[in-house]
């Protein structure tokens, strides 16, 4: 999208990935003394390095200085409470206590894999790790609590969700301390959408490539990731509606359902996009007649022609087919770039989609109705499939004498394109938009059209969601998760070659990680970005 632009099946498949993930070799233990009086408050985390880590245990552990440090994960925990004791640190008889046959066993599986240690149905006991569902936890859907004490931790959260991102706490305060202090974390994430978009249509990916980066964003808490795998350069996933369409490197779909199920055991939403009406190149090739032509005849890269009822029939085949595939609730539809739209004069430059607009739509119809008119139609296939269409924010046309339909999300990217507009004029309308903001979250490989690879301590000290263009947030009557529900940190691959998957992985690190900290909370970071950094050099995987 940036070539022309100024949330559990636990298959063997994912069991088996479960079991190989890294051991904890955890050294000895270390004992802590607190201030007196235990009141929940959030703490300041002192911006210093780590201690280094303490001799083996010793049946007389020395006293550690009061307070006890804040546990540091990144995202870091929003409360933070210490409590008295020597905190806690797995040893030869901890176990991970879950019910074998409920809704954590593979949250317990996982843990227990990470750690090194067995799974046990308990009841616990001093040593463990015990992972509870409660009704009335506090936190919502993805919150936790973490309570160490009595020498044991227990995760407590309303849903696996949220127990599954305590156990990503705790995984990274060892890797970071190899010890738990003695308190009480309560934790939950600002917004509920948090992601992270890769553009396999213009450079293919590998599954295994798509699976490290799965990893990586669960333990980073990321709850999304968005597939760009159609455009003009590329169709990169199994097609057997339309296979005459699908690039030679792409994924099968059994790649796709090994990615979806191991996605699903990291609570992560895999979202499909097949952009329309235009970077559809990939599309055309197998069907030039539906190429779109302007008016000296020249074919238009990338553009059908949506006055073909079999450009629609093409398009609503390849939703419904991945709509079966994907089982997320969202289906991203496109929406912008579409070439007519982008020419200084439309009607002049395709009389003949003027002269459709006008005979449906009425003489003061434009091309734009057209447009608007094509995607209402796509978003209606994939709501009839019972997902919630998103597009993108340069497909929203203002007035009009057709206007865009409901129920959907725009994904919001740029003010610099021919018809776009502010943010606030979305919010005003009504719409949720979801923070693509290509100032500070497009990775466009080899920086083309003016756009430089975003940095990490941008992200972390000047972004935050609310920040949709630019980098000024909107008025505070339109910010917060009710109006923009979250954010994607986006991989675009318009100059493929210039990097190699590799590299394209080690470059967005430190943004990504500086993304899910301001998604999960906005407020200024604790840490100095060179802090946060060397965290993220110790607890990444």
């Amino acid at each position: 999208m940036a070539a022309n632009r100024d949330t559990r099946p636990s298959g063997r498949h994912a069991s088996d990935r479960r079991h190989t993930r890294q051991r904890y070799a955890v050294v000895g233990a270390v004992a802590l003394t607190v201030a007196a009086g235990s009141v929940f408050t959030a703490t300041q985390v002192q911006d210093e390095p780590p201690s280094p880590p303490g001799p083996g245990a010793t049946a007389s552990p020395s006293p550690r200085p009061s307070p006890a440090p804040e546990p540091r994960s990144i995202p870091s925990v929003r409360e933070w409470s210490e409590g008295r004791g020597p905190g806690w640190a797995p040893d030869g008889e901890t176990r991970v206590v879950a019910d074998p046959d409920g809704p954590l066993a593979d949250e317990a599986r996982l843990l227990a894999g990470e750690l090194d240690v067995e799974t046990s149905e308990g009841p616990a006991r001093a040593g463990d790790v015990e992972l509870t569902l409660e009704e009335d936890a506090l936190g919502g859907r993805e919150g936790y609590v973490l309570n160490t004490s009595d020498g044991r931790v227990e995760i407590t959260g309303r849903t696996d969700a949220g127990v599954f991102y305590g156990t990503r706490t705790l995984v990274q305060s060892l890797r970071d301390r190899d010890r738990m202090s003695e308190g009480e974390i309560r934790d939950s994430p600002d917004r509920p959408q948090r992601g992270l978009l890769i553009d396999t249509a213009r450079k293919h990916f590998s599954a295994d490539w798509l699976e490290d980066r799965l990893r990586e964003m669960a333990d980073l808490k990321l709850n999304q990731l968005h597939l760009h795998f159609a455009d003009d350069q590329g169709f990169r996933i199994e097609s057997e509606s339309h296979p005459e369409v699908v690039s030679e490197q792409h994924l099968t779909k059994d790649e796709v359902r090994d990615l979806l199920a191991l996605a699903e055991s990291l609570h992560i939403t895999v979202i499909p996009e097949v952009d329309s009406p235009g970077h559809l190149g990939a599309v055309l090739a197998a069907h030039p007649d539906l190429q779109l032509r302007d008016a000296s005849g020249e074919p238009v890269r990338g553009a059908i022609d949506i006055t073909d009822p079999e450009a629609a029939e093409i398009l609503d085949d390849l939703l419904n087919e991945y709509a079966e595939l994907f089982p997320s609730p969202w289906f991203h539809l496109g929406g912008d770039e579409y070439v007519p739209l982008m020419r200084s004069d439309p009607a002049a430059s395709f009389p003949d989609l003027q002269a459709a607009a006008e005979e449906e739509y009425g003489a003061g119809a434009g091309i734009q109705d057209l447009a608007t008119a094509w995607l209402n139609d796509r978003a209606a296939t994939v709501v009839e499939q019972g997902k919630l269409p998103q597009v993108w924010n340069d497909g929203m046309h203002a007035d009009g004498e057709v206007r865009p339909s409901r129920p959907r999300e725009v994904t919001y990217w740029t003010g610099r394109e021919i018809g776009a507009r502010e943010p606030v004029s979305y919010l005003q309308e009504g719409w949720d938009l979801v923070n693509l903001n290509s100032q500070y979250l497009y990775y466009v490989l080899g920086e083309p059209n003016e756009f430089t690879y975003p940095t990490g301590e941008a992200i972390y000290e000047e972004w935050t969601p609310d920040v949709l263009r630019g980098s000024e947030p909107v008025p505070e009557e339109y910010a917060n998760a009710d109006r923009i529900p979250g954010g994607r940190f986006a991989v675009w691959c318009d100059l493929a070659d210039s990097q190699t998957p590799a590299q394209v992985a080690d470059g967005i690190r430190l943004p990504l990680n500086a993304t899910a900290q301001k998604l999960w909370d906005p407020a200024e970071p604790k840490l100095s970005w060179d802090r946060f950094t060397e965290l993220a050099d110790r607890v990444d995987d």
